[in-house]
């Protein structure tokens, strides 16, 4: 799993750029729902990276619901990079009506009463 290298000139931050390497090696198949990782130690040294960047871009992995961590069992593959990037965006609708004054059940109202796309009225 994972056969490249983050590069350290890039000004993408360097756990995003570990992050993104690992969507990837899931996304093309690598890993699927179920999967252990590796240890973070063992991801840091095949990125090039130090193990505190290997761990802030599996807990950001985490954050999106794409990783579980289990104590005694690892870190697992629970999700898809694509239900990873709908729940940023979820995050990030949730975070942006908090700023506008919306609570949590009024956003979820709205949700509920969205139009539905034309695929699922028929």
């Amino acid at each position: 799993m994972l056969n490249g290298k983050v590069d350290p000139s890039e000004q993408t931050p360097l756990y995003l750029q570990a992050a993104a390497e690992i969507r990837r090696a899931i996304a093309d198949g690598e890993a699927g729902p179920g999967d252990r990782l590796p240890l973070a130690k063992d991801l840091a040294t095949i990125l090039g990276v130090n193990t505190n960047t290997a761990l802030r871009a599996l807990h950001t992995l985490r954050d999106e619901g794409l990783l579980e961590f289990r104590r005694g069992r690892g870190i697992t593959v629970t999700g898809t990079p694509q239900r990873g990037a709908v729940l940023r965006r979820v995050n990030e609708l949730v975070e942006y009506a908090r700023t506008q004054g919306y609570r949590r059940d009024e956003l979820i109202g709205m949700i509920e009463h969205a139009p539905r796309p034309r695929a699922e009225s028929n």
